[in-house]
């Protein structure tokens, strides 16, 4: 039996621009539903968009909300991970996250990276 296909999606971008935050959550839950290991590393001002209760507030067009979209990728199981060290660089607490977003060191996305079959970034 083949190995599935790993895909990793880095975020940068944070509520300071929310039409970004929508793109890796559906492509990783679309992903998810291809059979494919999907992952998505939050850093830099991308922590932002797992924050609690920031994805709430979040809604654009006729898409359901940031937080509803979210879920959906969660249950798909898409894991998600929030850069440690882009916590303290916006002074951040490690509880300040969803419960589904692990928060990680800087090696995880090396190793994540060296892993996956494709690296898409917003």
């Amino acid at each position: 039996m083949a190995e599935r296909k790993k895909i990793l999606y880095v975020q940068t971008s944070g509520t300071d621009h929310p039409e970004r935050l929508y793109a890796p959550f559906i492509l990783a839950t679309t992903a998810a539903a291809m059979d494919i290991d999907a992952t998505i590393y939050f850093l830099i001002t991308g922590v932002s968009g797992v924050k609690k209760g920031e994805a709430e507030k979040i809604k654009i067009g006729s898409f359901p909300s940031l937080k509803e979209v979210m879920d959906q990728a969660n249950k798909a199981g898409v894991k998600m991970y929030v850069c440690d060290q882009s916590t303290q660089l916006l002074g951040l607490s490690r509880g300040d996250f969803v419960s589904y977003a692990k928060v990680v060191g800087a090696a995880t996305l090396n190793d994540l990276a060296l892993e996956a079959d494709s690296i898409v970034s917003f």
